[in-house]
C-alpha cells in the first residue's frame, strides 16, 4: 500500500513539474529569459526560489540526521543562523545593490559580473572553471542523499533508478522553461516542503518512542544530558563551525547569488527578505529538530554512532518507515514528505544546474566566441543543462573516489573563492582587479593547502572530517584578504567605478576608502 499511494503522488508531481516546463517555454527565448527570467521574479517566487535552493534532500538525510544525532536539541541553532544569517542578513545586505550593478553591468552571471566589475576576462574564465569543477560533484551529493530515503521506501528500486527520475525531472524543466519554470516550480516545491515538514514534525513528536515535546526532551536527557543542552556542550565548537559554513558560505555561493539578479524591483527586495527568512526558519528548524529525536528511535552502536547499516544518512529514513507506515492516512503523510525531499533536491539540483551551464554557454563561450547570435547562446546554455545533469548523476551512480572527494571540499571552496570579491566589489570602489584576484584564489589555495598539510601528518580521512573548518578558514582570508591587497594595488579607472556604482560614494565607500591612497 505504501508504495503504491507514494507512486501514485509521485506520478501526479512528475506531470505538474513537467507541464510548468512547457507552459514557460515561449519567456525563456531569450539569453535574459532564460537566466533570469527576464528579471520580472516577484518577491514570493524569488524567496521561494532562494528557499528551496538552499535547502535540499542533503540537510533532512545527511546534516539533521547526523548533528541531530551527536548535538541533539542544540543542532537547531544551525537552522536558525540558516534563516537570520544566511537569509536574514544576506537579503538586508546583498540583494539590493546586487540587482542594482548586475543590471547597470548588464551581468547575468557571478563570472560576468566579475568580468564587468573588474574588467578581467581572464577572472571570468577562473570563476567559470570553479563553478564547474565543484558544483557539479556537489550536486551528485544532492542525488545520493535523496536516492537513499526513497530507495527505504522501494526496497525494490536501486538508487539509481530514483536519482535517474530526479535528473530527468531537473533536466525537463530546466530545458523547457529556463529559470522562471525553476522559479515557478520552486514555488510550487516550497508549498509542499511546508506542508511535508509541518506534518513531520508533528507526527514525529507525538509518536509514542517520543510522547510530546516536554516527554522527549526528558528521555533525551536520560541518555545524555548534553542532547538537551542548547549550548552543544562538548559539541560546541563543531556546532559553531557549521553555523558559520551553512550561513554564511550562502553569500558567495553564486546559485544563491543568482537569485537577486532576477527580482522584479527595489520593492519586492523587503517583502522577499520576510517571506525567505520564515521559510527557512520553518524548513531548518523543523528539519533539526526532527533529527535531534534520532535516539529515541534508534539503537546507539558500541562506539555510539547509529546501529543502521546506512549509518547517519539511515537516521531519518528510519525514523520516517517507522512512523508512517501504519494506515492509509500516514502514508499520505509519508508522500506528502517524500515529495518535499524530491521537491528539495530538484530545486537545489536547478540552481546548481543553471549555475554550472551558464559558467560555460556564456561565460567562457563568450569568450571562445565573442560574436555568437544570442540565439546559439541560449541553445547551448539548454544542452549544457542537460549535459550538467547527466554527468551528475554518473558522478553520484559511479562513486568515483575522487568526485566523492570533491564534493566535501566543494561548498568551503566556491563560497571561499567567491565571498571576498563579491562582497568588496559590490560596496567598495576601491576594490582593485588585484585585490579580486587574490580572494577568489583564496579559496581553492586556502583549502587545498590544509588538506595537504593535514593529510601529510594525519592521512586524508582526517583531512575530510575538517572540510567545514577548512571551508570558514578559506571565507575568511578571502574577505580580509581582498581589500589589504587592492590599499597597495592600482585602482580601476574612474569613469568604469562611476558606471558601476553610479556617480556618488556612499558613506560605507568613504569610510573605507582613505584619504591617502590615490
Amino acid at each position: 500500500m505504501t508504495q503504491i499511494v507514494t507512486l501514485l503522488i509521485l506520478l501526479l508531481y512528475i506531470g505538474a513539474m513537467v507541464g510548468i516546463g512547457l507552459y514557460c517555454r515561449r519567456s525563456a527565448g531569450t539569453l535574459s529569459g532564460f537566466l533570469l527570467g527576464g528579471r520580472s521574479a516577484g518577491p514570493w517566487l524569488t524567496a521561494f526560489s532562494y528557499g528551496t535552493s538552499y535547502f535540499s534532500a542533503v540537510i533532512f538525510i545527511g546534516y539533521a540526521g547526523m548533528h541531530g544525532w551527536n548535538i541533539g536539541i542544540g543542532s537547531l541553532w544551525i537552522g536558525i543562523g540558516n534563516a537570520v544569517l544566511g537569509c536574514l542578513l544576506a537579503w538586508l545586505l546583498l540583494a539590493g545593490p546586487t540587482r542594482r550593478m548586475t543590471q547597470r553591468l548588464d551581468a547575468s552571471t557571478m563570472p560576468e559580473f566579475f568580468s564587468k566589475r573588474f574588467q578581467s576576462t581572464g577572472l571570468k574564465v577562473y570563476a567559470a572553471v570553479i563553478i564547474f569543477v565543484f558544483l557539479v560533484p556537489y550536486a551528485a551529493s544532492v542525488y545520493k542523499g535523496l536516492g537513499t530515503l526513497f530507495s527505504a521506501v522501494f526496497p525494490g528500486v536501486g538508487e539509481e533508478v530514483i536519482m535517474l527520475i530526479v535528473a530527468f525531472l531537473t533536466a525537463a524543466a530546466l530545458f523547457l522553461g529556463g529559470y522562471k519554470a525553476t522559479a515557478i516550480t520552486d514555488f510550487v516545491q516550497g508549498l509542499i516542503m511546508i506542508v511535508g515538514i509541518i506534518a513531520m514534525v508533528i507526527v514525529v513528536i507525538t509518536r509514542p518512542e517520543v510522547g510530546g515535546l516536554t516527554e522527549g526532551l526528558h528521555r533525551l536527557t536520560e541518555i545524555d544530558p548534553q542532547l538537551t543542552d542548547l549550548t552543544g556542550g562538548s559539541n560546541f565548537s563543531a556546532l559553531a563551525v557549521n553555523i558559520a559554513l551553512t550561513s554564511f558560505g550562502v553569500w558567495g555561493l553564486p546559485q544563491m547569488i543568482h537569485k537577486y539578479y532576477a527580482i522584479r524591483d527595489e520593492k519586492s527586495v523587503k517583502p522577499a527578505t520576510m517571506i525567505a527568512t520564515g521559510f527557512a526558519l520553518i524548513i531548518g528548524v523543523g528539519a533539526y529538530l526532527v533529527g535531534s529525536f534520532g535516539h529515541l528511535f534508534v539503537p546507539a552502536a558500541a562506539d555510539g554512532s547509529p546501529a543502521l547499516a546506512g549509518g547517519y544518512d539511515a537516521i531519518i529514513p528510519h525514523i520516517l518507515i517507522s512512523a508512517l507506515s501504519s494506515n492509509i492516512f500516514l502514508v499520505i503523510l509519508l508522500g506528502i514528505i517524500l515529495l518535499l525531499l524530491l521537491s528539495a533536491s530538484m530545486s537545489t539540483l536547478s540552481a546548481l544546474v543553471l549555475s554550472s551551464s551558464s559558467a560555460i554557454g556564456v561565460d567562457l563561450l563568450k569568450v571562445i566566441r565573442p560574436n555568437i547570435q544570442e540565439k546559439h547562446q541560449v541553445r547551448t546554455v539548454r544542452w549544457l543543462c542537460l549535459v550538467f545533469v547527466v554527468l551528475s548523476y554518473l558522478f553520484a551512480t559511479m562513486n568515483i573516489s575522487f568526485i566523492v572527494n570533491l564534493m566535501s571540499f566543494s561548498w568551503g571552496i566556491v563560497a571561499g573563492c567567491f565571498i571576498g570579491p563579491f562582497l568588496w566589489g559590490l560596496y567598495v570602489r576601491r576594490t582593485t582587479r588585484a585585490g579580486a584576484w587574490t580572494g577568489a584564489l583564496s579559496g581553492i589555495v586556502v583549502v587545498g593547502g590544509l588538506v595537504a598539510i593535514q593529510t601529510a601528518l594525519y592521512g586524508f580521512q582526517a583531512a575530510k572530517t575538517l572540510a567545514p573548518h577548512f571551508g570558514i578558514i578559506a571565507m575568511i582570508v578571502s574577505v580580509v584578504i581582498v581589500p589589504v591587497v587592492s590599499l597597495v594595488t592600482r585602482p580601476l579607472p574612474e569613469e568604469h567605478l562611476a558606471h558601476c556604482f553610479g556617480t556618488k560614494k556612499t558613506a560605507m565607500e568613504k569610510s573605507v576608502q582613505p584619504s591617502s591612497v590615490r
